[in-house]
């Protein structure tokens, strides 16, 4: 029952509202038996509804509010409100609570902060009215909207708080160069808070800006926007809200502009007139100087391009362009003669490689003037020609001239010329010129086969001045002469069946020559008149340089003759005629029924099956080799490095050294019987090792029994003595020790010739002595005896 009410409630609101008081807001709402009012409306007046075309469920708000109040905003009240306190109004939503409150008495709406529209422009909130006992809800929740009235509070903001453009110089009047825009916060639907103007504040006069649009345009003529008198530019544009009235908040940009170059200025000379010397010498393609021009351009308009117009040096001289300097460089084209012309002048022009804008400066083109003086340089002999080519018969004779060179001094001197060959160029010496008039002649027999052509230099030097020189190269062909025999191609062997029939062609043959005639070869073969096989075989010419060896018989016997020798003559179709004897060996072979060779003679087997001589040979170098090597490395093997007795150099005694063995000499020390040195045999039976410490059991030690001899007793007997005294130590080691006994025996006429137990000094020794002992010590003797009278006197 209750949602038809409501129903029929909502259809006669649509047909009428309430008259609404114009000193405050008044939002009414009406759902069920609740009212709501705002403003100053009493709410014990009676209201009268009229129709309404304004929204019914909207509340406005002026944003950044500053009194020191909280912000009155409207006035919730329901029908079933009695005033008794017994209803309770809720406000849920967006920023309830923290920026909107409600009087939960009597329904008023409050901002308690500041608000921003840019921030956020507008709220949507909801109420209920609630039993404040029972916290049941009476009505249903209804949903409203908080929207902000926006105020002029945010000034015009650009994109870019600087720019940069271009635009080129010269331009015309109104040549658009870039375009700003700046936004602005506020809303733009409400008031001209957001609408917008341009206007420039600094750039004048050269630059302007569109109020509407932000577009910046060139202000000036093309004779006024000049880069090469000033580059850059610094504009500031400031835009201006509430359409550009007074009151209205303003931003600034920059904006920085540079003219860009165009091909305005055309290049000039530094000087007009160029002055250059250089001597004659100088080489085709070498630079001569360089010409400067000027373009205020700059990058590719700044590109110049140099050429000669006109003077006597036109053909003689090029200029080209650096193209990292942009100077121009002249270069020689032909060779200089100073004996020709010793100056020429030059007209040289100077132009962009760009075209010129048509509002250019300056001419164009440029021209300056060039002059250049050759100087005099003392010059070698010059050649007539820049290389000779000779001919000449292989078979000239000595002395003959081939040809000629001539070379002249191109100086105002004129010196004679003296001709020489670059021996460097003809090793073998086969030609020589004349010193005087340049002619070559031969001085050694030619030969077109070891060589076709000679190349050779030719030197000439100017007389007094051997310097100054010059060549030049010289080509020699040699012409064939039929001055060789022609000869087989190759070595030619064939076989004849015994069992053939007679013109049965058994080789073909061909013949070369070392000669080239002019056109071709032509050979003529046939059999030699003198041969011996004459009535055997036969030759048959073909006429293509080839001829066909044929029997003449039906059969041969190996055995009756295994080998048959066959000369064949060759002759060469040329003037002189030349001619030789080639042999064709034709071997006798036992052949089967289709011809097929089975067996030869036995000298064929042999020679076939058996090795070379140049095999062989390589055989036996092989094994001489492999027999070197043997003994060679039985002969290292023998070879052994012995350990000196002396180790230290400092340690002068006697070494006694035993290596157990009975050998006899000097260095058998393990008999220290010198008698038993001189006989082997009379070695002793039981020897006491040296290689282990004696034991008390040893001593006293055995003494050695001796074989008496004649001249040994006191050798025999000191070496017995110091054998047994080291025997005795007990101390000994057991291995090899050194022994010194530095005593030779008793008999000698030069005594003892041992420095360690030699108690007289060097000086005191007589040496007259040596002169007895014959001629051979006598020289010894006089130096000595001289050495100690010259120390006593």
């Amino acid at each position: 029952m209750r949602t038809c009410l409501l129903a029929l409630l909502w259809a006669f609101l649509c047909l009428c509202v309430d008259a609404m008081p114009t000193t405050g807001r008044t939002v009414v709402e009406m759902t069920g038996e609740r009212k709501v009012m705002g403003g100053r409306a009493r709410e014990e007046k009676s209201l009268k509804r009229f129709k309404r075309g304004w929204m019914w469920n909207q509340f406005f708000l002026q944003e950044e509010y500053t009194g020191s109040e909280k912000q009155y905003i409207g006035k919730l009240q329901s029908d079933m409100d009695k005033g008794d306190g017994t209803l309770k109004y809720i406000l849920t939503g967006d920023g309830a609570g923290d920026i909107f409150t409600i009087d939960e008495s009597n329904g008023d709406l409050h901002a308690i902060k500041r608000l921003d529209r840019e921030e956020k422009a507008f709220y949507t909130l909801r109420a209920t009215v609630v039993n404040r006992n029972t916290g049941r809800k009476l009505e249903p929740e209804t949903e409203f909207i908080i929207k902000l009235h926006d105020i002029n509070d945010n000034e015009p903001k650009f994109a870019k708080e600087v720019y940069s453009a271009s635009v080129p110089e010269s331009s015309a009047i109104g040549t658009s160069v870039t375009q700003v825009t700046a936004t602005d916060a506020d809303d733009s639907m409400y008031g001209n808070s957001a609408k917008l103007r341009y206007s420039i504040s600094q750039g004048h006069p050269y630059f302007s800006v569109d109020p509407d649009t932000g577009i910046i345009r060139t202000a000036l003529g093309p004779g006024e926007m000049d880069r090469e008198k000033r580059e850059h530019y610094q504009v500031v544009i400031e835009a201006k809200d509430m359409a550009g009235q007074r009151g209205g908040l303003t931003g600034t940009t920059t904006v920085n502009i540079t003219l860009t170059d165009v091909n305005d200025n055309a290049p000039s000379f530094d000087t007009k007139i160029y002055s250059f010397s250089i001597p004659e010498s100088v080489k085709v393609g070498n630079p001569v100087g360089r010409i400067t021009a000027q373009d205020k351009d700059i990058g590719k308009n700044a590109e110049m391009s140099f050429s000669v117009v006109s003077g006597d040096g036109l053909d003689v001289f090029n200029v080209n362009t650096d193209k990292d300097t942009q100077q121009g460089i002249i270069t020689v084209l032909k060779p200089l003669d100073y004996e020709t012309a010793m100056s020429y002048t030059l007209e040289i022009q100077v132009r962009n490689t760009q075209d010129l804008h048509p509002h250019s400066q300056g001419t164009y083109p440029a021209i300056t003037t060039v002059k250049i003086d050759i100087g005099d340089v003392d010059e070698p002999p010059l050649f007539e020609r820049a290389s000779y080519v000779m001919e000449v018969k292989e078979d000239a004779a000595m002395g003959a001239v081939v040809g000629a060179v001539r070379a002249v001094d191109p100086d105002r001197t004129n010196s004679p010329v003296r001709y020489s060959i670059d021996r460097r160029t003809d090793l073998d010496w086969h030609f020589n010129v004349h010193s005087g008039n340049g002619s070559i002649f031969i001085t050694r027999p030619l030969d077109r086969e070891e060589a076709a052509w000679h190349n050779i230099s030719v030197i000439a030097t100017e007389f007094n001045k051997p310097l100054q020189a010059s060549r030049v190269p010289v080509y020699i062909r040699l012409l064939d002469v039929n001055d060789n025999a022609p000869m087989f191609a190759s070595f030619y062997e064939t076989f004849v069946c015994e069992k053939t029939k007679a013109g049965q062609k058994i080789q073909t043959v061909s013949a070369v020559d070392a000669d080239d005639p002019v056109g071709g070869h032509k050979f003529f073969f046939s059999l030699d008149t003198e041969g011996v096989y004459r009535g055997n075989f036969t030759v048959r010419d073909n006429g293509d340089n080839t001829a066909s060896i044929l029997t003449r018989r039906s059969s041969y016997s190996r055995l009756h003759k295994s080998m048959y020798l066959v000369a064949v003559v060759i002759k060469d179709g040329e003037f002189p005629n030349q001619s030789s004897t080639a042999t064709l060996t034709v071997r006798v072979c036992t052949c089967d029924r289709e011809g097929n060779m089975e067996l030869c003679n036995a000298e064929a087997q042999t020679s076939s099956a058996g090795l070379s001589t140049g095999a062989l040979v390589a055989i036996l170098l092989c094994v001489i080799i492999l027999l070197m090597i043997v003994v060679l490395f039985a002969a290292l093997k023998r070879q052994k490095k012995k350990e000196p007795l002396i180790i230290s150099k400092e340690d002068v005694r006697d070494n006694v050294v035993s290596y157990n063995d009975e050998g006899g000499g000097e260095e058998d020390t393990q008999a220290f019987d010198i008698g038993a040195l001189r006989n082997p045999e009379a070695m002793e039976e039981s020897k006491q090792r040296r290689d282990i410490i004696p034991s008390d059991t040893l001593y006293p030690p055995l003494r050695r029994t001796a074989i008496p001899s004649r001249d040994n007793a006191d050798v025999r007997e000191f070496i017995n003595q110091r054998v047994l005294d080291n025997d005795s130590n007990p101390t000994a080691p057991p291995y090899d020790s050194l022994a010194t006994y530095a005593y030779e025996g008793a008999g000698s006429v030069a005594e003892s010739l041992s420095s360690l137990g030699s108690a007289s000094s060097e000086g005191d020794q007589d040496y007259n002595y040596l002169s007895d002992w014959g001629p051979r010590f006598r020289k010894l003797a006089d130096m000595y005896g001289a050495e100690d009278s010259d120390r006593d006197s």
